[in-house]
């Protein structure tokens, strides 16, 4: 029996990034005899497996625009040469067999973020031809008759897709993202105190972890503005080039001794180890990877309605779900998360709720999704 030749589409792999993750967990869940792995991109970070065949497709660029445009064209003509059996693009580019929406939808991300920019910055945003051309090639896609399959990683980018592209409902399958479970466990009483100890965090106070670059999108002044009231500290794990502002915001409040940005880091697990919960009340996101990393290590975690892990969270079981902009709101539910050595329960309720995400259940998802596309061909 011949091999599926599946190609991945993926413009620039990092591989801190949420997609990307995806992207690696899946290639190896999927490692087997029975697919033929192609990846095409402008760039991969990173050393892929042999027998993962690299397709580098990097036009020139002048900007924004162009750097969109000149990949999805690059990547559709080596797609449509080397015919592969499946197209799965992580890029909005028409043509594309199955779609997976892990950046959820670009007008709804534009009017969530409205709420919090000024008048002159929206006007900017609906003048802005970069963000028109997302738009344009957004639902040039979602109406391709090629496509045969969306994958979403909630059922909140699932509805957002039906109500603004009117996509029938049989088009869509939702797959949730993959943990590894064994790796990302509950700190014990003494790797709880050794990761307090080297991050110089007192050892009975009340930590909350934010993690995630790009901090206007993730909610981080929210973040820093309901603790504020709080006793509790922050860590803050990411980067983003605006940092000095939100530093000046928590000195504005009084609480910048309780904030401890410590910038990017490859092994998250100690920084959740340290802490009591996750704190991510984001203006729209899919479903980020960081929610299930933090509940498979015994957090609750505060997010906010805008967020696909919202699904995974009912108030006051696993944690809480807010109005992203919602600050009284945010800093009662950081009050009412308990410390982990003084009550596990709602941290324990946490993790039971993601451990069905395993990577075997993602393989066979998607294999079971390949058959289905490759039965419409």
């Amino acid at each position: 029996m011949s091999k599926v030749r599946l190609a991945i589409v993926r413009q620039k792999y990092r591989p801190d990034g949420g997609a990307e993750r995806f992207i690696s967990r899946a290639l190896e869940a999927l490692d087997d005899d029975s697919l033929d792995l192609n990846i095409i991109t402008r760039s991969w970070q990173g050393e892929p497996k042999p027998e993962w065949h690299l397709h580098i497709c990097n036009p020139k660029k002048w900007g924004r625009i162009s750097r969109e445009r000149g990949f999805a064209l690059a990547a559709r003509a080596c797609w449509q040469r080397e015919k592969f059996d499946i197209v799965q693009s992580h890029e909005r580019i028409a043509g594309c067999d199955i779609f997976r929406a892990g950046d959820g939808v670009h007008r709804v991300w534009l009017a969530q973020r409205a709420r919090i920019v000024s008048p002159v910055q929206k006007l900017l945003a609906d003048l802005s031809p970069y963000h028109r051309y997302v738009m344009a090639a957004e639902e040039e896609m979602f109406r391709s008759p090629a496509l045969k399959k969306i994958i979403c990683n909630s059922l909140m980018v699932k509805n957002d897709i039906m109500r603004c592209f009117q996509v029938p409902e049989e088009k869509f399958a939702v797959i949730y993202n993959a943990i590894d479970a064994q790796r990302f466990q509950p700190a014990t009483p003494a790797e709880r105190q050794q990761s307090r100890a080297s991050l110089r965090l007192p050892a009975e106070a009340k930590v909350f972890i934010y993690v995630g670059s790009g901090f206007e999108r993730k909610g981080l002044r929210a973040s820093i503005s309901a603790l504020a009231a709080t006793e509790a500290h922050l860590l803050v794990v990411g980067q983003d080039k605006q940092q000095a502002r939100y530093l000046s915001h928590a000195r504005a409040l009084g609480c910048e001794k309780r904030v401890h940005f410590v910038g990017v880091q490859h092994n998250v697990i100690p920084y959740y180890h340290a802490a009591d919960a996750l704190i991510l009340p984001t203006l729209y996101d899919p479903f980020p990877n960081v929610i299930l990393e933090a509940m498979a290590c015994g957090l609750p975690v505060i997010t906010s309605d805008t967020c696909g892990g919202a699904e995974f969270i009912v108030n006051g079981e696993q944690g809480y779900v807010c109005d992203a902009l919602d600050i009284v709101a945010l800093s009662a539910a950081a009050q009412a998360i308990p410390l982990r050595s003084v009550d596990a329960r709602m941290g324990d309720a946490a993790r039971e709720r993601v451990l069905p995400c395993s990577p075997q259940r993602l393989a066979g998802q998607l294999h079971a999704l390949y058959q289905q596309v490759l039965r419409q061909a």
